[in-house]
């Protein structure tokens, strides 16, 4: 559609009107009084005319001047082409997995799809997988910690390279101990520099904190305090092997501290269920930007008066060669 980007600038079509209101101009000028004036008129042979002279208008003149007007009015009012809006989906959550890569996450007590015996690293992974592929309308980041907390993948939309690093994890390639309260702080400095509100973060554990710098606990607070809701994940049995047993309750007040929730997951069924159940919880937000394309054409009427007003100065150029050959002649 076509818009005006200053429509009040029309206001200024009429003023040419007013020029026909107003008196003419009148102005005194000195003189120098030359007592052989009538012979310097005789030698140049011209006749002197008593009171001002005043040119005379051409109908080119008064069919150019208006249209000019009109054509630098209508460029001052910034005339613009608005195309279709062009829309635009922006991730509006950040979701962290925060994925525990201890020793005992090797441990075989998960089944596969195929009822085959399989670790747990290598179950998390199959279901994550899926997880991450339905989770189209977030940013997502990952987070593995063992002897210490690293990032694998910061902050993206493009989710085939968090699924391919994801598959390049393998168990105590962190390290075999269990730092769960620094992975929560890791994750925390990486919201502070998300652009979205909504901030959750995943996390997978099969075992208890071993020595991070800040307990869980007091991890899971300052999360709260930074608006980051904390779903946290218990991975396997909790009687099974490990370098310490699942501290359910630390899991649970982790949880609860900042909003979120704790969920058991002792074989692939339950782990399965557990994402489903999160998908719910926090289903896609996609924040639609919508932005509509403007193509500015004041230059076109700008481009006409000034071709208009140079053709104008050339007609009178010729014609007033051809008039003063005339005359030679």
């Amino acid at each position: 559609m076509f818009e005006l980007g200053l429509p009040i600038a029309l206001w200024l079509l009429p003023a040419p009107l007013l020029m026909l209101l107003l008196p003419a101009y009148k102005e005194r000028r000195a003189g120098v009084r030359a007592p052989f004036f009538r012979q310097i008129a005789n030698v140049l042979g011209v006749q002197p005319q008593p009171g001002a002279v005043v040119a005379r208008r051409n109908w080119f003149q008064l069919l150019v001047a208006p249209v000019v007007w009109i054509l630098l009015v209508l460029a001052v009012a910034r005339p613009a082409w608005v195309e279709d809006p062009i829309e635009r989906q922006q991730a509006a959550r950040d979701l962290m997995l925060a994925i525990d890569l201890s020793g005992s996450m090797a441990e075989r007590d998960f089944f596969t799809a195929d009822d085959e015996r399989t670790d747990r690293l290598t179950a998390v992974k199959s279901v994550l997988d899926g997880f991450i592929e339905r989770r189209q309308g977030d940013r997502i980041g990952m987070i593995v910690f063992g002897n210490a907390a690293y990032i694998q993948a910061p902050f993206t939309l493009d989710h085939d390279l968090v699924r391919m690093l994801l598959d390049e994890t393998e168990v105590a390639m962190a390290g075999p101990q269990t730092m769960l309260g620094d992975a929560v702080g890791l994750a925390i400095k990486h919201f502070d520099a998300a652009e979205t509100d909504d901030r959750v973060l995943v996390l997978l554990t099969d075992g208890n904190d071993t020595g991070s710098r800040v307990t869980p606990r007091k991890a899971a607070e300052l999360a709260a305090d930074h608006d980051i809701k904390i779903y946290t994940i218990g991975v396997g049995d909790p009687e099974s092997a490990g370098e310490a047993p699942l501290d359910i309750d630390t899991l649970t007040s982790m949880s609860t501290v900042t909003g979120g929730q704790f969920f058991a997951a002792a074989n692939r069924d339950e782990l399965e269920a557990v994402y489903s159940e999160i998908d719910r919880l926090q289903p896609q937000q996609l924040d639609v930007l919508s932005y509509r394309p403007r193509r500015q054409l004041f230059h076109f009427p700008l481009g006409a008066a000034a071709v208009l007003t140079l053709l104008y100065q050339l007609l009178m150029l010729l014609r007033g060669a051809a008039t003063r050959g005339t005359a030679n002649a």
